[in-house]
């Protein structure tokens, strides 16, 4: 029996909060993340990438743990995201690192929000 609970609802956590403009659906963003599996080792990340990272939020470009957990983020602010797997990416493997039916953590620091009135 393995002492990793799974998870089954997006679990968000605001470790700093953000004073700037908010992540809405069809903005593009800019962050900086880390992700990391259950047992804690790192899969991606922008900060060794040394690039940060844009998409498009609330449009399926993304994982929707995502989608979902950056909405109303400000930039600013930092957020730590628990992602269960059927947010992730479910029963698919991504690479190497990520197995089916992973639950991920991903911790996000908002840059940059823009929207189309900008």
């Amino acid at each position: 029996m393995s002492n990793e609970t799974a998870i089954n609802e997006l679990q968000v956590i605001d470790l700093q909060l953000g004073d700037g403009k908010a992540v809405v659906k069809g903005a593009l963003i800019t962050t900086q993340y880390s992700g990391y599996l259950q047992d804690g080792s790192l899969f991606d990340s922008s900060y060794q990438r040394g690039k940060p990272f844009q998409c498009v939020i609330g449009t399926g470009r993304v994982i929707k743990g995502l989608d979902q957990g950056l909405m109303g983020m400000r930039v600013g602010g930092k957020r730590k995201l628990l992602v269960p797997a059927h947010l992730a990416y479910g029963e698919r493997q991504m690479g190497a690192l990520i197995k089916p039916h992973s639950d991920l953590t991903f911790e996000i620091e908002l840059l940059e929000v823009l929207t189309r009135d900008d």
